[in-house]
């Protein structure tokens, strides 16, 4: 891959977006810690860098500072937000924290230069603020090219160094023209062809899968998601008959789900599948335990188990192969900068430390719209791709509480109804994710002239690009009365159904 863009984390919650949005324009972008060595940037070698935003102040004791003087490398940088505040604090520039005019929202970008990094960006646009600190004095060589109401300077640039910066974020949907700002700098300055497709992906991934696992059998555990399909189909593309999968019935599925991945593999793929039937193991694993992180590490350690155990009946057998991505990854253990651990991911934090097969994760640094888009051109049916994330953990985590064999079959008949009507209403697919929760929350309620005491359901339905942020999505009120009219009505057990209305953030779109 001749062409990528190197982002430096500095801590920003927008730092994976940037990477995203770069990668939507056609070139292939990573993410790395603001310390990363030179020896390791000279690897990478990027055509152009970007510094991301983050929380800190250049002046604070602790603030992030790269480990070297990049602007040696003579490669064009674009600073955006703290990324700016630090180009300017570096080489020589003032910057001041806002005691009165903090700025924070939507403002409109006067524009000064209409060329170069902001060619074809339209005057007085809206553009996404979030800053405590401003600069206040732009260092030599470098020229103001955009300003607005309340900062002074909204972005600099040094044509001669190829040094850019902007004060406000590009990389969210309220800069109106932020990706064409992105753009002109990834295109026009950095000169980068538009060369990360699915295409480019699938053919190097093929090339870097069979160098790495050599004559050596890949263990791939299919879920039944989306993420482990397509890894699937990819490695079979690959190593073919050297890749053994097979499917882990845990008790903790969605209800025919074994069945339905057992179908999509018949019909369109030659691929064999074994089924093994853990259901026992993992509800007794489970018995009595109620910490959400505990459920996790218990199911990831008995994947990995009954994946070892598969895996002993084939003595070239080395690797396990898992459908992991980048938002798993970062939430689950802080490896590309400083971003805070949210939880752990059955197949990245829930892994034991010690296990005898090697992890293979060719898209661990992808995001789930690029895999969605893999699996499309790799012919996996368009209504499987369609599907909406399940969490590897399955339904353990959607019932708060301790789980049980009963609690499973009723969030089962839940979830299937909440489903069945997102489909009959022509909304499934507007959805990034839907399911129901089984709380551990009993109420009254009146059924045939009866008094019940009896379970609460809460349902959730969001709108989001890669997980990474979501929305509450509104479905109709009518479509909402249908639904918890059916569960109640349908699922002995629930006599209460409520909607969680919560983005991400401050939630998270999974409850545990």
């Amino acid at each position: 891959m001749s062409d990528k863009i190197l982002i430096l984390d500095f801590g920003s919650q927008y730092t994976q977006l940037v990477a995203r949005r770069v990668r939507e324009i056609g070139v292939y972008a990573e993410i790395h810690p603001f310390n990363i060595s030179k020896e390791n940037v000279l690897k990478i070698a990027p055509t152009g860098i970007i510094f991301s935003g983050g929380p800190s102040s250049v002046y604070q004791k602790d603030a992030p500072y790269p480990s070297f003087n990049f602007y040696e490398l003579n490669v064009p940088i674009l600073g955006i937000c703290y990324g700016l505040q630090y180009t300017v604090f570096s080489l020589g520039g003032e910057v001041k924290n806002l005691t009165e005019h903090r700025e924070y929202g939507k403002a409109e970008l006067s524009i000064l230069i209409n060329d170069d990094l902001l060619k074809d960006v339209e005057n007085n646009s809206t553009v996404w603020m979030s800053h405590g600190d401003s600069v206040s004095k732009i260092p030599e060589g470098f020229e103001l090219i955009a300003k607005s109401k309340t900062c002074p300077v909204a972005a600099i640039r040094n044509t001669e160094k190829k040094i850019y910066g902007v004060q406000f974020h590009p990389e969210v949907n309220h800069s109106e023209f932020g990706k064409k700002i992105l753009e002109n700098f990834v295109i026009n300055i950095c000169q980068c062809k538009k060369n990360w497709t699915s295409t480019h992906f699938i053919n190097e991934s093929i090339e870097n899968i069979r160098k790495t696992v050599g004559e050596d059998r890949v263990l791939c555990a299919l879920s039944g998601g989306v993420d482990s399909t397509v890894l699937a189909v990819l490695l079979h593309k690959a190593i073919g008959d050297k890749l053994i999968c097979f499917h882990v019935d845990s008790g903790l599925m969605r209800a025919n789900e074994s069945e339905t991945i057992m179908r999509l593999f018949k019909q369109n793929f030659d691929i064999s599948i074994d089924i093994i039937n853990g259901q026992e193991d993992f509800l007794n694993a489970l018995k009595n335990i109620t910490d959400p992180e505990r459920k996790r590490k218990i199911i990831g350690n008995l994947f990995v188990e009954l994946f070892e155990k598969e895996a002993a009946k084939f003595k070239d057998c080395k690797w396990l192969a898992q459908g992991t991505l980048y938002p798993d990854v970062i939430e689950s253990v802080s490896v590309k900068g400083p971003s805070q651990t949210i939880k752990s991911h059955h197949n990245v934090g829930g892994l034991p430390e010690k296990m005898n097969l090697k992890v293979l994760e060719p898209f661990r640094e992808l995001f789930k719209d690029e895999v969605r888009k893999i699996g499309i051109e790799l012919g996996v049916p368009e209504w499987f791709i369609k599907r909406h994330p399940f969490p590897g953990p399955g339904l353990a985590i959607r019932i708060i509480g301790d789980v049980t064999e009963e609690k499973v079959a009723i969030l089962q008949k839940a979830d299937t109804i909440f489903l069945e009507e997102l489909h009959n209403a022509n909304i499934y697919d507007e959805i990034w994710q839907a399911f129901a929760v089984l709380l551990p929350v009993k109420s009254v309620g009146i059924m045939g002239d009866e008094r019940t005491y009896e379970n609460t359901c809460a349902i959730r339905a969001v709108r989001s690009i890669d997980g990474m942020t979501a929305d509450c999505y509104p479905i109709p009120h009518d479509i909402l009365s249908k639904i918890s009219s059916r569960i109640i009505n349908e699922v002995r057990g629930i006599n209460r159904v409520v909607y969680d209305i919560t983005s991400k953030p401050p939630g998270t779109i999974e409850w545990e």
